[in-house]
């Protein structure tokens, strides 16, 4: 397939470009400073900023997937989603975050009593991105959420997938890596099965 990656560069978009190009996809990375990545033959950098639709849209057609990996609190939802509909891809997966699963009925992670302050504001924004998609009724759209604790780790290939709630290991650890949250999001990528969902994956 032919992958575009918003956000390449950062800490999850660039595990996107390493998985997507062992997989053998062709990549183009959408970054301010694409080029800083490691050359490889299947990856191909495009300049770009996601506050600009218009020209982000022109670094995006002829894709067959676009995955964003920006943080929610530099981009307007509107101004993403509209660039992935001028472009004319259709799907379209983004890097959520945990903010917004639910750790009870009716209650997101980020509204519950001592979620930390310093992540409030991206996880808010997460939460506004998240029900932006849900009315793009015109794109194959999936977001995929981490666990609680997001870092870089080993790529295992050993993981559960959930929907909408927090996942939590028997020790009572809620986290993934980066690089096996990379693996689920390939994986939505190649064998869709959450098309118009949120869906999450951890230990």
């Amino acid at each position: 397939m032919k992958i575009a990656i918003i956000g390449a560069t950062g800490n999850v978009g660039s595990r996107l470009v390493d998985e997507a190009l062992s997989r053998g996809h062709q990549v183009t990375a959408v970054a301010r400073n694409a080029s800083r990545l490691p050359p490889d033959e299947n990856l191909a950098c495009a300049a770009a900023d996601a506050s600009d639709p218009e020209q982000l849209a022109r670094s995006l057609e002829g894709h067959d997937v676009v995955m964003s990996a920006t943080p929610f609190r530099l981009v307007k939802p509107g101004n993403l989603l509209g660039a992935v509909r001028r472009s004319g891809v259709k799907r379209y997966l983004v890097v959520g975050g945990a903010g917004s699963l639910e750790v009870a009925p009716g209650l997101a992670l980020v509204d519950s009593p001592g979620f930390p302050a310093l992540y409030r504001e991206e996880s808010l924004a997460g939460k506004t991105f998240l029900a932006a998609l849900r009315q793009a009724d015109d794109l194959d759209w999936t977001m995929l959420s981490p666990s609680a604790s997001f870092t870089a780790g080993k790529r295992t290939g050993v993981f559960r997938l959930g929907h909408d709630s927090l996942l939590t290991a028997a020790d009572g650890k809620s986290w993934v890596s980066f690089e096996d949250f990379a693996i689920a999001m390939l994986n939505e990528a190649e064998r869709p099965e959450h098309i118009r969902q949120r869906f999450t994956v951890g230990y």
